[in-house]
């Protein structure tokens, strides 16, 4: 059954929607095996000698039959195609006329039998109700054809024979009537299930999707803060101390050496954190100490500025390689804002290895900035971006001509075992 004709489900039952009442036929044979058997039957019963032997009688008889064969089939396929309630009513009145039709001209009485498929056709197009109570409609027309016809016929054995399998026939095909309904009614909600399954996929692939796009652009950006933090931080110090080198190339050829010498030196800096960089993502491990790290940095000499110095409390073992890496970064663009831009004569680098987190504060003398004018650079935005994804803070407070203090406050991860 295709999706789109999955009548709903209520109660218990499929009818058709509210546009029309519908049906498709569940048991087709069902009908078109019994007008089969009547007119055998009935055939039999007229040629065999036992009826009243009238050509015209058996012919009207059997076209009757042979008309219900071919409304059921034709039938068929407009209730598939779910004819709307009154066209349903009206096929079921053709039937009711041309089964009293059939049964007037059968002279063997086995077309009392058509009458059971008036609660079986009624069930599947209008519900339960309308099959039970056209089920004992039939009941009660056919005892009162028997008071009408055949006075007394409550003393006879073959009239209350025929009332009681004609009763037990109504039992049966309401019971399969329920029965066939109630598998439609799996189906439909089967069907109804496995939309829901596939809508879920659907969904559930375009939030895979989005998952894979979000995880890209924060490797992305992952990427953009180291290349800025390590790569940008040594080629500042090149880029010092070549245009250092060329000033002083003229004047004092030593410094200009020693400037050269810094610059290689630096160069060489940025070369092995590449690599560096380049095996972690390969190992996924790298061991890292940020006080040989921090101890490397402020150990650096520019030309005598800033004077750097460092102070560390604590140990930092039990810090992760990441808390570890974004302290370094945080110390490091500190340095070189203060260098570059800020034109500082000290920096102060302070880190404190506590229990449940570490701390790092970086104290300059520069010229400072603005903060509350909202102008982040890069390294900054990298800053607060590297301590909010580990569940840190950050703080920054300067101003012009005061100097700048920058906070990183980096929780410490508990391993859990388990």
């Amino acid at each position: 059954m295709a999706p789109s004709r999955a009548a709903p489900v209520t109660g218990g039952h499929v009818r058709a929607g509210r546009r029309g009442s519908g049906f498709a036929w569940p048991v087709p044979w069902v009908s078109s095996t019994l007008y089969v058997s009547v007119l055998a039957g009935g055939v039999y019963y007229d040629v065999a000698g036992a009826g009243q032997g009238e050509p015209a009688r058996t012919a009207v008889f059997a076209g009757g039959l042979v008309a219900l064969l071919v409304l059921d089939v034709t039938g068929r396929h407009r209730l598939d195609a779910r004819q709307p309630a009154r066209s349903a009513l009206a096929l079921l009145a053709v039937r009711l006329g041309l089964f009293a039709l059939v049964t007037l001209f059968d002279g063997s009485g086995l077309s009392r039998a058509l009458f059971l498929l008036v609660p079986f056709t009624a069930y599947f197009a209008f519900g339960r109700r309308a099959g039970v109570t056209l089920g004992v409609a039939c009941l009660g027309v056919l005892v009162t054809a028997f008071t009408l016809t055949a006075p007394g016929w409550y003393t006879r054995a073959e009239y209350i024979s025929d009332l009681l399998m004609f009763a037990l026939g109504l039992v049966l095909v309401v019971s399969t009537a329920e029965v066939a309904v109630g598998e439609r009614a799996g189906r439909a909600r089967l069907e109804l299930t496995l939309r829901e399954l596939e809508e879920s996929h659907r969904l559930l692939t375009a939030y895979a999707g989005q998952v894979a796009e979000l995880s890209t652009a924060m490797e992305r950006t992952r990427l953009a803060r180291d290349i800025h933090d390590s790569l940008g931080h040594h080629l500042t110090v090149i880029s010092i101390q070549l245009e250092k080198a060329s000033a002083f190339r003229d004047l004092d050829g030593a410094a200009a050496d020693r400037a050269l010498a810094d610059a290689r030196r630096a160069a060489r800096r940025a070369l092995e954190e590449v690599r560096g960089a380049v095996r972690a993502a390969r190992a996924q491990t790298r061991h890292f100490s940020l006080s040989e790290a921090l101890a490397e940095l402020a150990g650096y000499d520019d030309g005598g500025r800033p004077v750097v110095t460092l102070e560390l409390t604590g140990q930092e073992d039990g810090y992760g390689a990441a808390e570890l890496a974004a302290l370094y970064r945080a110390a490091q663009e500190c340095l070189t804002n203060a260098r570059r831009h800020g034109d500082a004569d000290r920096v102060s680098i302070s880190v404190t290895f506590g229990e449940s987190s570490a701390r790092l504060v970086v104290t300059d003398d520069g010229e400072g900035f603005s903060p509350s004018a909202g102008r982040d650079g890069f390294g900054l935005l990298g800053m607060r971006e590297r301590a909010r994804l580990l569940g840190g803070a950050f703080d920054v407070r300067s101003g012009q001509g005061t100097g700048t203090v920058v906070t990183v406050t980096i929780p410490r991860r508990v391993e859990t075992v388990g």
